[in-house]
């Protein structure tokens, strides 16, 4: 909060920013179903000012924001320890605290039907891992179910304090000595957040993990909406229905589900181009479902959590 002292900031956050502007100028000459913005914001040290600014005029105007991924601290795979983790990154996705310190009316359909782990950010976080891993060998997303590091925070919060799906990439293993640190060397050790601790291909491999999950969520159909999973009698089979996405180019959905207590989907089936559909011998008390769309390229949505639907 010093305005006067030396604060290079190259780990916290010009790594992040860095990230950004590269993915802003390749991707700026290709083209999306839908828009994607790029934007680097101040004030995040001093009260999210800036994305604060921004998330709320995005609410104000209506804008379907689909997702936002914040880079804040993407500079160096190395700890304290000098432990090398150069394959991976953490993501943090996790909207349900969100939810419950603005009483979103969700919340009671989610306590109702075990969705906890299921809010639209917990879906961002699960789509941005699953497609890192299928587009950027050697990268593994570490998925922890919470909005951001215990106690702190970054810009993403700004979105999901106002019901957006929002998600944070940090580095593996955090040098605090290299953040929020006057530039100065104690007991022979230097300090400072100076661009000699950053690894700029590490940098690199997080922008790649970026660019996998937003192309993939801008060539992808929307989620599909309305889903719901029909509670109209006491059985061992599970139907699910949902609203019909109209995308020009939309050639069906696929059901996922996983078992209650697992982090991402295990099992999958496409179903085609229909509205509702019956999984015989599966049980909605034994497993979370979720359903994608899909288009004609190949491209998935995320998966968007049935809430229980009575006719």
């Amino acid at each position: 909060m010093d305005p006067q002292s030396e604060a290079p900031g190259a780990d916290d956050d010009a790594s992040g920013v860095a990230a950004v502007m590269e993915m802003a100028c390749t991707m700026a000459f290709q083209r999306y179903d839908a828009t994607l913005v790029f934007m680097a914001v101040a004030g995040e040290e001093q009260g999210l000012l800036g994305s604060a600014h921004w998330a709320e005029l995005a609410k104000s105007k209506g804008w379907n924001i689909a997702g936002m991924i914040s880079n804040d601290i993407i500079g160096s795979p190395t700890g304290r320890d000098g432990q090398r983790h150069d394959g991976e990154v953490r993501l943090f996705a996790n909207g349900l605290p969100a939810l419950i310190a603005s009483k979103s009316p969700e919340l009671e359909q989610i306590a109702r039907s075990g969705g906890e782990n299921d809010t639209p950010t917990h879906e961002l976080g699960r789509y941005l891992k699953d497609t890192a891993e299928r587009y950027v060998p050697g990268m593994t997303v570490r998925l922890i179910p919470r909005p951001d590091r215990f106690l702190r925070g970054s810009d993403h919060l700004s979105f999901l304090e106002r019901g957006f799906a929002a998600v944070r990439f940090v580095e593996p293993a955090e040098d605090y000595r290299h953040q929020h640190k006057n530039v100065t060397v104690v007991n022979g050790v230097q300090e400072g957040d100076l661009p000699q601790f950053v690894d700029f291909d590490y940098v690199a491999k997080v922008a790649r993990v970026n660019a996998a999950g937003l192309a993939s969520l801008a060539l992808a159909p929307a989620a599909p909406r309305e889903v719901g999973i029909e509670v109209v009698q006491l059985e061992n089979d599970t139907t699910l229905r949902w609203r019909a996405n109209d995308e020009p180019d939309l050639v069906g959905y696929r059901i996922v589900w996983r078992e209650v207590g697992a982090p991402t989907w295990q099992y999958s089936r496409d179903v085609g181009n229909v509205t509702r559909v019956t999984l015989k011998g599966i049980s909605k008390d034994d497993y979370i479902f979720g359903v994608v769309a899909l288009d004609r390229d190949g491209n998935a949505s995320p998966a968007a959590f049935p809430r229980p639907w009575r006719p």
